[in-house]
C-alpha cells in the first residue's frame, strides 16, 4: 500500500494513516453494527434504554478527544497517543467478546463487561481519534493547503473502506439467524472478536510505517513529543504556545458546573449528556479567552464553531443507522436481497460501500470547481450535505407513511437512504476535517480537533434521544397481540391497561404509551423520521444564509 499509492501528488504517509484508519474503522463500525442488537437480545434491555445507551457511548467516545487532544499537543505527542489508543480500544473490544460469551450463565457478570468495555473504548477512541486527523494536515507543505479537502475526502475513504468491511464481517459471524428466523444470541461473541483483531492489525501497521512514511514536506518525524516541536514548524510571528491565563480557567470551571446544572436540571438530561453538552460549550469559550490569539485567528476559530454547531444535527439524524434504522431493519423491513435474507444489522453497510465508490469521484468534483474557480467554500458544502440528509428522510417518511402495523418496508428504500446520505456525508463531514486543518492555528491543532468532534458527540447524544421516541413497530404489536393485547387500543388511550397486562407488556420490551418529543407525541414512523426532515432542513437553510458571513471571517481561506 505505501511503495505504490494510489495517487502520487499526495504523500505516502497519507496511505499509511490511511491503512491505519481504515481497521480502526473496521473495529468501531464492526461493533458499533450489532451492539445494539446485542444489548437488547442478550443483555434483555429495551429497544430506547438500548438507544440512549448506544447515543450516550457513541457522544462519549467524541467527548474524549477532547482530552486526547489536550495530552497529545501539551505531553505525549500525537504518535503515542495513536498507540495508546489503539491497543485500548482493542482490549475494550475484547471485554465485549468476554460479555457476550458468559451472558448465558451471569447476566450480571455480562452487564459489568459490557460497561467496563465501553469505558475502555471511550477512552481509546479519544486517544486515537484527534491526533490520527491532526497529522493528515501536517503531511503537506503550506504553500499545498488547497489539498486537504481532496486529501481529507481520499482519507475518508480509508475511514469507510474500513466500515464496510467491519459492517460485513461483523454482522456476517456475530448476526446469525436461521431459517426460521431465530436469532443465535451466543454468536455476537465472534462478531466483537474480530473487531478488536482489526484493533489490533491497524495498531501495528501505524507502528511499523510511522517512522519512514509519517513525516513533514522536509521529512522530518510527525507527531513527536510537543517539547521537542521545532519553531520552523509554526507559521511566521505565529504563537507556540497556548496562555491560558489562571483568571480563564476559574471562570472555565464556573461555567461548566453552572452549564451543567442547567443542562441537567432545567433540559432534564442525564448525567452523560449533560457532560457532552457542557464540556463543549466551556472548552469552545476556553480557547477563544487565549490571551496569544490574533483577530485572525480569532474569527477562524469562530467559523469552526459555527460550522460544528450545524454539523449536530447532521450527526444526530446520520447515527440513526445503529439505533432505530438497525430496528427497523430488523422488524419492520422486507430484507430479501436478490433472494438472500440479509442480516438486520448489515442493512447499514450500503452506506460504507457508497463512500468507497464514491470518495474518489467527489475528491475528482472538488479538483474540477478548483481549477475553474468555482469550488464552493465549505460551509456551502456542508448546507448541501445537510438539505440532502433532509431529503433522504423525506423519502422514507413517505415510503412508510401506509405501511401500518403489519406492512414490510422494502429493502431499496433503506439502500436509497443510505445512498443519499453517503453523498451528504461526503459534503460534509470530510470537508469539515479538512476546514479544521485549514482554519486552526497550529499550537490549537489537536485540542481544535477535539472540539470538533465534540460537535460529533453532541450529535450523538442527540442522537439517542431521538432514537429513543421512535414508536412502537409491527412487531410490538404482533407480540402484543398473541399476548391478548390490543396495543393500538393502548396507544390511543381508547383502553385502559390492567396492571397484569401492563407487566406482560413490559416484560416483552413493548412500551404501553407514544414516545413524546418537544411536546409532540409520535404516533407513527412518518412522524418519526418527519423530525429528521425539520431539523436538519431548517438547519440547511440557515447554514446557507450564514455562508457569506461566514467566508468573511475565514479571511481569505476557502
Amino acid at each position: 500500500m505505501t511503495d505504490t499509492p494510489v495517487n502520487t501528488r499526495h504523500p505516502k504517509g497519507l496511505w499509511v494513516l490511511f491503512g491505519t484508519e481504515m481497521w480502526e474503522r473496521f473495529n468501531f463500525y464492526g461493533m458499533r453494527a450489532i451492539l445494539t442488537l446485542f444489548l437488547v437480545n442478550s443483555l434483555m434491555m429495551k429497544e430506547e434504554d438500548a438507544s440512549l445507551i448506544y447515543g450516550g457511548f457513541l457522544g462519549l467516545c467524541y467527548l474524549t478527544p477532547m482530552l486526547g487532544g489536550f495530552v497529545a499537543d501539551r505531553f505525549f505527542g500525537n504518535r503515542n497517543c495513536i498507540l495508546l489508543g489503539g491497543l485500548m480500544m482493542a482490549a475494550g473490544q475484547f471485554l465485549l467478546f468476554f460479555s457476550a460469551s458468559v451472558f448465558g450463565t451471569n447476566i450480571s457478570l455480562a452487564t459489568t463487561l459490557m460497561w467496563s468495555a465501553l469505558g475502555i473504548i471511550i477512552f481509546g477512541n479519544g486517544f486515537f481519534k484527534p491526533n490520527i486527523s491532526s497529522m493528515v494536515g501536517s503531511l503537506y507543505p503550506k504553500q499545498e493547503k488547497s489539498k486537504l479537502d481532496t486529501a481529507f475526502t481520499i482519507f475518508y475513504m480509508g475511514i469507510n473502506l474500513g466500515a464496510f468491511l467491519g459492517q460485513l464481517i461483523c454482522p456476517i459471524i456475530g448476526d446469525v439467524k436461521d431459517n426460521a428466523g431465530i436469532r443465535d444470541i451466543h454468536a455476537f461473541k465472534w462478531g466483537f472478536l474480530a473487531a478488536s483483531v482489526a484493533m489490533l492489525i491497524g495498531t501495528a501497521v501505524f507502528y511499523v510505517l510511522k517512522n519512514k512514511y509519517v513525516v513533514t514536506p522536509e521529512g522530518k518525524p510527525l507527531g513527536g513529543l510537543p517539547s521537542k516541536n521545532d519553531a520552523s514548524d509554526f507559521e511566521e510571528g505565529e504563537s507556540q504556545k497556548a496562555v491560558f491565563s489562571q483568571k480563564a480557567l476559574i471562570i472555565a470551571g464556573i461555567v461548566f458546573l453552572s452549564l451543567g446544572a442547567i443542562i441537567h436540571f432545567v433540559f432534564d438530561q442525564n448525567l452523560i449528556y449533560t457532560l457532552i453538552y457542557s464540556s463543549g460549550l466551556t472548552l469552545a469559550g476556553l480557547i477563544v479567552s487565549d490571551t496569544s490569539l490574533t483577530k485572525v485567528e480569532r474569527d477562524r476559530i469562530f467559523v469552526i464553531y459555527i460550522v460544528a454547531f450545524f454539523i449536530i444535527f447532521f450527526w444526530a439524524a446520520f447515527e440513526q443507522a445503529g439505533s432505530s434504522l438497525t430496528f427497523i431493519a430488523d422488524n419492520q423491513t422486507d430484507r430479501n436481497f436478490f433472494g438472500w435474507q440479509m442480516p438486520p444489522s448489515m442493512v447499514q453497510i450500503f452506506n460504507g460501500l457508497f463512500v468507497v465508490a464514491f470518495a474518489v469521484p467527489f475528491s475528482m468534483l472538488w479538483d474540477y470547481l478548483r481549477s475553474k474557480d468555482r469550488e464552493p467554500i465549505s460551509p456551502m458544502k456542508q448546507s448541501i450535505g445537510l438539505a440532502l440528509i433532509a431529503l433522504s428522510y423525506f423519502i422514507i417518511a413517505y415510503n412508510v407513511k401506509d405501511l401500518g402495523n403489519s406492512g414490510l418496508l422494502a429493502i431499496k428504500w433503506l439502500i436509497l437512504l443510505y445512498l443519499i446520505q453517503t453523498c451528504a456525508e461526503l459534503c460534509l463531514s470530510p470537508i469539515g476535517l479538512s476546514l479544521v486543518g485549514k482554519l486552526s492555528p497550529k499550537r490549537f491543532s489537536s485540542l481544535l480537533y477535539g472540539v470538533f468532534f465534540l460537535s460529533n458527540a453532541s450529535g450523538y447524544a442527540l442522537a439517542g434521544t431521538l432514537g429513543s421516541i421512535m414508536p412502537a413497530t409491527g412487531d410490538k404489536f404482533i407480540k402484543a397481540k398473541e399476548l391478548g393485547i390490543d396495543l393500538q387500543a393502548v396507544l390511543d388511550k381508547t383502553v385502559t391497561p390492567t396492571s397484569e397486562q401492563l407487566q406482560l407488556l413490559s416484560k416483552n420490551q413493548i412500551s404501553d404509551h407514544n414516545p413524546i418529543f418537544a411536546g409532540f407525541e409520535i404516533h407513527n414512523l412518518f412522524e418519526f423520521f418527519m423530525v429528521f426532515v425539520v431539523l436538519t432542513g431548517l438547519a440547511a437553510v440557515i447554514l446557507f444564509a450564514l455562508t457569506p458571513v461566514l467566508k468573511k471571517l475565514m479571511h481569505g481561506v476557502r
